[in-house]
């Protein structure tokens, strides 16, 4: 009986020293912290979770307060509640601070916005007065989804102010600043009502915490983006970046350099190499002091992303040139890094089991970085790699080309999700019913995902989905500029698609810092499809509009019923004109057929001059066609056009007052005005 006495003491003993030790944490907030909706929430709200995450050495709290502001003004001050006053008994060693979501509210900041930063930290002193050597985490919002009702009433740009006065808090404070929104915002339909996570968002929340707590974030990681046989971009200083725990000693070595720092406290690190010149094989060697990264067979050189939709995609085994050029496509010096789909965007049902992973953003096969041969050619992008090819040819440098370009994307899919909050809501709205979006992109989205029963699933055609799948994951890895064909999945509507093809621009060159990226495109070819001479003339006046862009022109390689031309060899060839000229400064080399430059009306004709117009003649030795005139009721009549010096006069003797000029509008079009290069002109349409 004693002994027993004594064992069960014992163990009692071992129990209250076991709590005297245990790390207690208070996780404070609003209803996101307390759980509202979730089924379970006493085990699947993020405290609950992050309880399981860091074992029975820490006791965790949950002190949150449905409807709770952090104004103490507010509609209902979290300072009032008696969460609060349980939060500041429990006396934390941690305190974790999630509050400013309802401060949103019409009835809070619009009132009392001046006094956010001084009631945060009245709340942070108020926890080191019970606790003062406690720790004292603070969060960025979780996001709000664009079906929120107050979205652009108030709510996204209120948050978005609260967001910045928590970094400002943070830093006054100095406690430690965490990102509630970054994990979760590319997977808004974790938020069932715009708001709230569900059990899944709530993990991601947990592990955030959790990481932030212990400092463990898995490891030495690099982007997908550094394999062996990379390139990387020459003559310019290169920002390396990749996560490891936090306060990590990182050594990152090539050619000679070798660059130190220490991963911040949220698992982040960056070094910035000097310029590597032209030239390698190098090795990138990577370490935490624990593992080591190492990446062999590293060129320095010119690096491109080729993106946009299916003529992009098109592979060059099924080019007109294919047969000639695959044999020849041996390059150690030319680089191709592939991100395919893994499943096509053809007109089928796809199965349940690819669902889930679509709304994870697992779309994208692996890929790797590999060397110019027949076999890797073949499958490779027809455009991107005549464009890469011709680089390497004028250059004599290491080329590498990021090839990630989906059949059927529409631009909006490629534009990152803040740029489309703020400037183009209307378009994340119900877009599987948006008149925005073309048709035929929302019906085959529709058929793909035809046997998902989720509200919110989602699909590679959705708004903001490419760009997180596929642009994000690129994590800035360093490229010299982009080339794009894309636009046949938008010419039901160029003023539509005029708005997206700038913020996409503004959208890229934004997330790669550098406002002059250039970005060269391809100008929609021929055919009969009424909407495209509206279109090819919109894309033809943005080069106008947006700074370091050109056009390469395509419509004399269309194909009236295939919007898939085969002869994609001078289409990359024109793109990389583009960029020798512009990027390259190798000003002999022609850009570009004529473009349109100005028109003047005197004595019933039109005098027209064009950019890049020296030696005007037309391509197959007959005369000019497909010109047109019209007066001010803009009824078109055919024109002759007569080459006079470096413009052409058009005119139709029976029009006594021209106004207006058009030429090559027709939807598949046999226009043949070309300069002294053999470019063709781009189809127009003169202004007022």
């Amino acid at each position: 009986m004693k002994k027993l006495i004594l064992y069960f003491s014992f163990t009692l003993f071992a129990l209250c020293v076991l709590a005297q030790k245990r790390t207690k944490v208070a996780c404070v907030g609003n209803s996101i912290t307390y759980g509202y909706l979730l089924p379970e929430r006493e085990t699947q709200a993020y405290p609950a979770q992050l309880q399981q995450m860091l074992g029975e050495t820490y006791q965790i709290g949950n002190f949150g307060k449905s409807g709770a502001t952090l104004l103490n003004r507010g509609h209902r001050p979290y300072m009032q509640q008696e969460e609060y006053r349980k939060a500041i008994e429990f006396a934390g060693d941690i305190v974790v601070i999630h509050l400013g979501i309802n401060d949103t509210d019409p009835r809070d900041w619009p009132n009392y916005r001046d006094e956010f930063i001084r009631d945060y930290l009245a709340l942070i002193d108020s926890f080191r007065t019970a606790k003062p050597d406690c720790r004292i985490i603070i969060a960025r919002l979780t996001p709000l989804a664009d079906r929120h009702p107050r979205f652009e009433s108030g709510t996204r740009d209120w948050r978005g102010e609260i967001q910045q006065a928590i970094e400002t808090v943070a830093h006054v404070a100095n406690v430690q600043l965490i990102d509630f929104e970054k994990p979760l915002y590319p997977y808004p339909y974790l938020l069932h009502d715009a708001i709230h996570p569900d059990p899944e968002g709530a993990t991601i929340l947990a592990k955030t915490v959790y990481s932030a707590i212990t400092g463990d974030y898995g490891g030495l990681q690099m982007p997908m983006t550094y394999t062996d046989r990379m390139v990387l971009q020459r003559d310019r200083p290169l920002q390396i970046k990749g996560t490891a725990n936090a306060h990590a000693k990182i050594k990152v070595s090539i050619a000679g350099q070798k660059k130190s720092t220490t991963t911040d406290s949220n698992g982040e690190w960056q070094v910035t190499l000097s310029p590597l010149p032209a030239g390698g094989p190098y090795t990138l060697s990577v370490t935490d002091g624990k593992s080591t990264l190492s990446y062999k067979d590293v060129l320095a050189g010119e690096v491109w992303l080729c993106s946009g939709q299916s003529n992009m995609e098109f592979m060059l085994k099924a080019a007109t040139t294919a047969d000639a050029d695959i044999l020849k496509a041996n390059d150690d010096q030319l680089r191709l890094f592939d991100m395919k789909g893994r499943w096509l965007t053809h007109a089928i049902e796809w199965p349940t089991s690819v669902l889930d992973s679509l709304n994870h953003l697992q779309y994208y096969k692996e890929a790797r970085w590999e060397t110019t041969t027949p076999e890797t050619a073949r499958n490779f992008s027809a455009i991107a790699y005549y464009f890469g090819k011709m680089l390497r040819d004028s250059l004599q440098v290491p080329v590498g080309l990021i090839c990630n370009a989906i059949g059927g994307s529409p631009t909006e899919a490629w534009v990152d999700r803040s740029t489309l909050e703020y400037q183009f809501p209307a378009i994340l709205r119900q877009w599987t019913r948006n008149d925005f979006i073309q048709d035929w992109v929302r019906g085959r989205a529709a058929l793909n995902i035809k046997k998902s029963t989720y509200k919110e699933q989602r699909h590679p055609y959705e708004p903001c989905y490419l760009y997180e799948a596929g642009i994000r994951p690129l994590e800035n890895f360093p490229i010299k500029g982009v080339i794009w064909y894309q636009g046949e999945s938008n010419a039901h509507n160029f003023t539509a698609h005029e708005k997206l093809f700038h913020l996409l621009v503004e959208s890229w060159r934004k997330n790669w810092n550098d406002a002059q990226m250039p970005f060269y495109y391809v100008q929609l070819s021929g055919i009969d499809r009424p909407s495209w001479p509206w279109f090819r003339n919109s894309q033809r006046k943005m080069m106008n509009d947006i700074s370091a862009t050109g056009m390469a022109v395509s419509s004399d390689h269309g194909d009236s019923l295939d919007v898939h031309p085969r002869n994609k060899k001078p289409i990359g060839e024109r793109l990389g004109r583009w960029a020798l000229n512009s990027t390259y400064g190798h000003k002999q080399v022609v850009p570009s057929g004529p473009l349109f430059r100005q028109a003047e009306f005197c004595n019933g004709a039109a005098y027209l001059t064009f950019d890049y117009g020296e030696g005007l003649h037309s391509a197959d030795g007959q005369p000019l066609r497909t010109f047109e005139i019209a007066e001010i009721d803009g009824l078109f009549e055919p024109a002759v056009a007569e080459v006079e010096g470096n413009r052409l006069k058009v005119y139709n003797k029976k029009i006594k007052n021209p106004r207006y000029v058009r030429y090559g509008w027709q939807p598949f079009t046999h226009a043949n005005l070309v300069n002294e290069a053999g470019l063709p002109a781009s189809t127009f349409r003169t202004e007022e």
